[in-house]
């Protein structure tokens, strides 16, 4: 039920599944990941590791890396993530759509005045690949932590919620070539990134990091992050239109541009 998000404390239960999910013991692990692999029907077919019994603990397990060449790089920019197209097209004066009905303002979700021309959205669902890739070649540029709510991003959250992915904790990441939101949710233990490491927990308001004088630069398809549980990603661009419809399934590596 929607209603009870609103009065659950997210950030503590986040911090517990943070906990839960470093369990190192043998019996506790492998029982949750057996139930975790069935309820969801994972496919671990294409995973380095197909035996349960081979990670460390559930997160070990939730950000599995995947065998090489499953992932095939398409042309132009690719989607970053496994997952499923919520929304995409043209952000016009200054709106994306969230869900049906309801739309957000791109000001609200960088926390400034930044313009882009074209987002897309992509929900990662419990079942996916948890690792988020360089959807192009690009430099970064500056890294923004957004503190925030929690709450689910699945679809019918996103329906109901107003605002949900500006007022979700999210980190944003500029490079010279697009812009990739990770928004946070309710059990996303924590958020990486390949050049900056864990950054959250802590749960905190709002940081900023200058990288145009530090030359990391990401290759199309290399890891540029990943979600220690599941969540959602945006990506904004000024120079690729996205042919997609929502409801789409998408892999990491397939063409999203026009």
């Amino acid at each position: 039920m929607i209603f009870l998000q609103y009065i659950i404390p997210q950030h503590s239960l986040s911090g517990l599944m943070f906990r839960f999910a470093r369990i190192e013991n043998k019996w506790i692990k492998n029982k949750f990941t057996h139930w975790f692999v069935k309820t969801y029907q994972v496919d671990l077919s294409q995973a380095n590791r197909e035996n349960i019994e081979d990670y460390k603990n559930f997160n070990d397990f939730f950000t599995r890396s995947l065998k090489p060449d499953v992932r095939p790089i398409g042309d132009g920019l690719i989607s970053p993530v496994d997952g499923t197209v919520s929304q995409a097209g043209n952000i016009k004066n200054g709106d994306l759509i969230q869900a049906k009905g309801k739309k957000f303002t791109l000001k609200a979700l960088l926390g400034n005045d930044t313009d882009f021309k074209d987002f897309t959205t992509i929900y990662l669902s419990p079942s996916d690949y948890h690792r988020i890739h360089a959807p192009f070649d690009g430099k970064l540029l500056k890294m923004d932590y957004i503190g925030g709510d929690l709450f689910s991003v699945n679809q019918q959250t996103a329906q109901s919620v107003d605002n949900l992915f500006a007022r979700n904790e999210r980190v944003v990441c500029y490079f010279d070539t697009y812009t990739i939101v990770l928004v946070g949710a309710i059990f996303v233990g924590s958020m990486d990134t390949v050049w900056h490491g864990q950054i959250t927990p802590p749960y905190g308001k709002q940081f900023s990091v200058d990288y145009s004088d530090k030359n990391i630069s990401l290759k199309k398809g290399e890891e540029l992050g990943r979600f220690n549980m599941g969540s959602t990603v945006i990506l904004l661009s000024n120079t690729h239109q996205f042919d997609l419809q929502a409801g789409l399934v998408v892999k990491m590596g397939q063409s999203l541009s026009v």
